[in-house]
């Protein structure tokens, strides 16, 4: 009896953590990844001397001791520990808020407020985006954050529990602060991406084969062996060719980044999204979630 309890100990963990995030969204105040990135930032104002030892020196003082903290307090109470530390690493909820939070005004037609909300999901320029290019920002940045603030993150709950969430959160963070290819962070964030990257390489490839079995099949599975290897990320071009193909859309192309324009390979097929197109990236995203948590259980029934 005692077997049957554990092997559903991380389902029932992963689902309890899924529903805090679904009715109490992410913390409005003292969000732990906030606190996470203003001391990330000071460490690489203080070490940041464009070599690549001093990102790893960075990397591990600001990931190390929390991660570390995680696994020595998880014997303790792995049940409650397991769910607290999965809810603060997911962002399903968030997702969503935020792409409703552009279409809305996108299909109302208040295009600034639309350009202002997408800004806050994308690093690229969007103060000239039309009604589609905002559309597709939108869901390049939904189908992307899925895998790395959801799919990734139970990955990895899966196998290390609580803080395998953790440092694949805190990881993932790193490597969108740090991982450009500019002359300040080219070095000093390489290993904060390729660590990102190495975490990702499976969780991203999982992700695009849901992506793709609930939807458009067999175009998704095209796109993402013809397209993905275009891409310049290894883990985004999977994600991204995947779901552009399963919802039928066509992503990529022009993007100003910087004040310089980046003609990027094609996504997808199809036409440009609208505004609609984004509530169907939520909706793919909400529904490979669920069918994430549904193989958790058929696995807790295997191990039973």
């Amino acid at each position: 009896m005692n077997l049957s309890i554990d092997a559903f100990a991380m389902p029932l963990a992963a689902l309890a953590a899924v529903l805090l995030d679904r009715v109490l969204g992410e913390p409005r105040c003292w969000h732990p990844l906030v606190g996470f990135g203003n001391l990330a930032s000071m460490l690489e104002k203080k070490l940041n001397n464009r070599h690549i030892s001093s990102g790893l020196l960075a990397w591990l003082l600001v990931v190390g001791p929390w991660v570390g903290l995680a696994f020595w307090l998880r014997p303790y109470a792995p049940f409650a520990i397991d769910i607290a530390l999965l809810y603060f690493a997911l962002g399903a909820q968030s997702l969503a808020e935020h792409a409703e939070a552009v279409a809305r005004p996108l299909r109302e037609g208040r295009l600034d407020e639309a350009r202002t909300r997408v800004s806050w999901m994308v690093s690229r320029e969007t103060s000239q985006l039309d009604e589609s290019g905002i559309a597709k920002a939108g869901v390049e940045s939904v189908l992307e954050n899925g895998n790395d603030a959801i799919f990734g993150t139970l990955f990895w709950f899966a196998l290390l529990g609580g803080p395998g969430a953790l440092l694949f959160r805190l990881a993932n963070t790193l490597d969108a602060m740090w991982g450009y290819r500019t002359e300040r962070y080219n070095l000093f964030g390489r290993f904060a991406a390729r660590f990102d990257d190495l975490l990702n390489w499976l969780p991203a490839r999982l992700t695009a084969l849901t992506y793709a079995l609930l939807g458009r099949t067999c175009n998704a599975l095209a796109c993402w062996k013809t397209q993905a290897p275009g891409w310049e990320s290894p883990n985004a071009g999977p994600v991204m060719s995947a779901g552009a193909g399963s919802l039928g859309v066509l992503l990529g192309g022009s993007a100003m980044y910087h004040g310089q324009e980046e003609i990027r390979p094609p996504l997808g097929t199809g036409t440009a999204p609208l505004a609609a197109d984004l509530g169907r990236a939520i909706t793919l995203i909400q529904r490979s979630l669920w069918l994430w948590l549904a193989v958790f259980f058929m696995i807790g029934i295997l191990h039973a």
